[in-house]
């Protein structure tokens, strides 16, 4: 990107804007640290501890229809009648009363309660997440839109690297010599707080120069009277939404079961769970900066120097907030040589978004099945290495799902963000497998999720091709 493009970004709108990009990877990652907790003090069943996966990402689903159905009665899409500051607004309004559910629910020991708490987080996502992604693209020129959306989720990463360790030291106190006791007490404060940090960040968002109505919302928001379900008339869509559900699905069960891997497959308590999952979720941010080198720079050389520097700088974040977090960085330095396959990966695909989803879900095979095969370690470093190859899938995915569109584009988005619901089935369909087998066995759940969008990837490029698309562009993409 040159100098100048990058100068039409509108930095002091778009730094507060990704703040809420921050707030849905913290609370996705610190999810993960809530179900061990949950599942030893209300004494679960590996699938039932997924229904923490499930109430989250279920609810992004149940916002897209509750924002279609008030949109339809209303005869306007609801974002285009609020305006996209307010809709923000709202939504982090709406998951800070999911928040407060945390109180009465630690207070009784309700797990149901916890998840209805944990679902309206979830609704206010969804509200957010329809309203910042295109309004990311429409803070500048549309020829830097992608870029600012990789810039946003990597500030989501961010978020998912350092949930778990913050909500861990929250939950088991000191890192130097932490609770091994588990109480659902422990989780009514830092989720209280989180509450207030989203109504603080509501107020600071509806005061800030954010604009409530672009001047690009015409080309980003159509009225959904008149949608139909035109859009589903494209085969790269409805077979990109059964990818999509499936990529999040993989993404989210593979982190949401690896506490319960780590504690029954290699003994850990669940108060050492935390850098692990922190490393999973930083394996997305390490990919994710890898391919975002294109938005400091356009010269080749350059880029090629950037595409090893930026995957450690990023895995550099992680040893930092896990020494300031007092964690044993001695397991994880072995995991610099896994990030090589990555850059080669990476290279290797010459950012054609096709080529990038069948190697790197082919990546995700081998991954799964070296950690299905194995113990000790080398398991956990697969496992968390598939983070690495989940990083770049979202992005091709939904570069390949709307490709050719046209005036259904918008439509099409808006049904790919309901796959997000994927997160939380497939976590609890693997939940389901692990009660029926092992937990170690359960990762085929991810091999088959992996398989599909092999499938996807070569299947896509017949179906583009025949509609005169050509996929040799490179692509770049946020963050769900």
């Amino acid at each position: 990107m040159s100098s100048t493009n990058s100068q039409t970004t509108n930095w002091g709108q778009f730094i507060p804007l990704v703040s809420v990009f921050f707030f849905w990877g913290f609370v996705a990652a610190s999810n993960d640290i809530l179900i061990p907790v949950f599942k030893e003090a209300f004494e679960l069943s590996q699938s039932q501890s997924q229904l923490v996966a499930v109430a989250f990402y279920v609810a992004y689903t149940i916002g897209s229809l509750i924002y279609i159905g008030i949109s339809f009665l209303m005869k306007q899409d609801i974002v285009n009648k609020l305006g996209y500051k307010n809709s923000l607004a709202v939504g982090l309004v709406i998951s800070a009363l999911g928040t407060l559910l945390f109180y009465p629910a630690a207070n009784t020991g309700s797990f149901p309660l916890m998840l209805s708490g944990l679902f309206i987080v979830g609704l206010g996502f969804s509200l957010q997440q329809t309203v910042a992604n295109p309004l990311a693209i429409a803070l500048g020129s549309p020829s830097t839109g992608s870029q600012r959306l990789t810039l946003a989720g990597g500030i989501n990463n961010f978020g998912t690297t350092i949930g778990p360790l913050i909500v861990s030291f929250a939950i088991f106190g000191s890192v130097s010599s932490p609770s091994t006791e588990v109480s659902v007490e422990s989780v009514k404060a830092p989720y209280l707080i989180l509450g207030g940090i989203f109504l603080l960040a509501a107020i600071l968002l509806k005061v800030s120069s954010l604009p409530n109505h672009p001047a690009t919302e015409e080309d980003i928001v159509e009225e959904i009277s008149s949608a139909g379900k035109s859009a589903l008339k494209y085969p790269q869509l409805v077979l990109g939404m059964v990818a999509i559900f499936l990529y999040v699905g993989v993404e989210v069960a593979t982190a949401s079961n690896l506490p319960a891997y780590l504690e029954k497959g290699m003994g850990f308590s669940t108060k050492d769970v935390a850098p692990y999952v922190s490393l999973y979720w930083a394996s997305l941010m390490i990919g994710r900066w890898t391919g975002a080198v294109e938005v400091f720079t356009q010269n080749k050389k350059m880029l090629k120097v950037l595409k090893f520097v930026a995957p450690y700088l990023a895995f550099g974040v992680f040893l930092g907030v896990n020494a300031i977090a007092e964690h044993d960085l001695q397991p994880f330095y072995v995991y610099a040589v896994i990030i090589l396959v990555l850059i080669g990966a990476d290279i290797a695909s010459k950012g054609n978004p096709a080529k990038m989803l069948l190697l790197f879900s082919a990546l995700g095979i081998v991954a799964s099945i070296i950690g299905m095969s194995t113990t000790g370690m080398v398991s956990v470093y697969a496992f968390t290495s598939i983070g690495l190859f989940c990083s770049t899938l979202w992005p091709c995915i939904f570069a390949l799902a709307i490709n050719g569109l046209g005036k259904q584009t918008n439509q099409g988005s808006n049904y790919l963000i309901m796959m997000i619901m994927g997160g939380g089935i497939v976590s609890w369909i693997q939940g389901l497998v692990a009660d029926a087998t092992s937990i170690h066995t359960s990762y085929i759940v991810g091999v088959i999720c992996f398989a599909y969008l092999v499938f996807y990837a070569w299947r896509v490029q017949g179906i583009l091709k025949s509609q005169g698309i050509d996929l040799n562009t490179k692509i770049s993409g946020g963050a769900h």
